[in-house]
């Protein structure tokens, strides 16, 4: 785990023994070797899919009392995302609240957007490699998704709530920026060497199940603020 989430974790107020079962986290590697998000090929605009229809119908599920929507426009280690499991529970545990009195959105944009793939899409695609993302021993490129369940993850532990897989279980709402999207594109397009059409559609079946892609994360934050969502800078 990344010494700022333990730190922040810690700070939440978890315990010891709830930090001892974290899901693998990476290490980011030393800042001159980290490519910037636009690092990657993107595509021109011709190149990208036209008249696309947009899922905007979440808005429609934004009905708790208490809503929020949580930005996360960087990867660093996941915390953004742990952020929105940690606000839903401490909601529900101080103030007494039933599941069905939240509402939580969770906007995967800009940098932080291969956190909304598969840890098949992360192995396949080398995503640990491209990002200088190294594994929680640090020696090795990361080579799966920090915020999704693994085989190793105990369902008891309290950390598997704040998984991204595990909060949309829950009825958190996961939106995704097709901008930065297009990285993720690009990574398929070069190494399978296909069109940019067949590789936004390889790519989007690596997408993690219950994220819904929007035409920008700028898009995600306003529509879910004029739904009554209070914006949290998560990261």
């Amino acid at each position: 785990m990344s010494s700022d989430r333990r730190m922040f974790l810690k700070a939440a107020g978890l315990s010891a023994a709830a930090l001892a079962y974290a899901p693998s986290s990476v290490h980011a590697a030393p800042s001159d070797t980290v490519p910037l998000p636009g690092g990657w090929h993107e595509m021109d605009e011709e190149e990208q899919p036209r008249a696309e229809v947009w899922d905007v119908s979440w808005a429609k599920r934004i009905t708790g009392k208490h809503r929020a929507m949580f930005d996360v426009p960087e990867i660093e280690g996941g915390v953004g995302i742990f952020r929105a499991g940690i606000w839903g529970q401490q909601y529900t545990e101080v103030l007494k609240l039933s599941p069905g009195d939240l509402s939580t959105v969770i906007v995967i944009r800009h940098a932080a957007i291969s956190l909304a793939m598969s840890h098949e899409f992360w192995a396949t695609y080398g995503v640990g490699k491209a990002l200088g993302l190294r594994n929680d021993k640090g020696k090795k490129w990361a080579m799966a998704n920090p915020m999704l369940s693994t085989a190793a993850t105990d369902p008891k532990s309290p950390m598997s709530n704040y998984l991204l897989d595990n909060q949309l279980t829950r009825g958190a709402i996961a939106l995704g920026c097709n901008l930065a999207f297009r990285q993720m594109v690009s990574m398929v397009a070069k190494q399978d060497k296909l069109t940019p059409a067949e590789a936004r559609t390889k790519a989007l079946s690596f997408l993690v199940p219950g994220v819904i892609m929007q035409p920008s994360g700028i898009f995600a934050n306003v529509m879910a603020q004029e739904a009554g969502c209070a914006f949290v800078n998560a990261v």
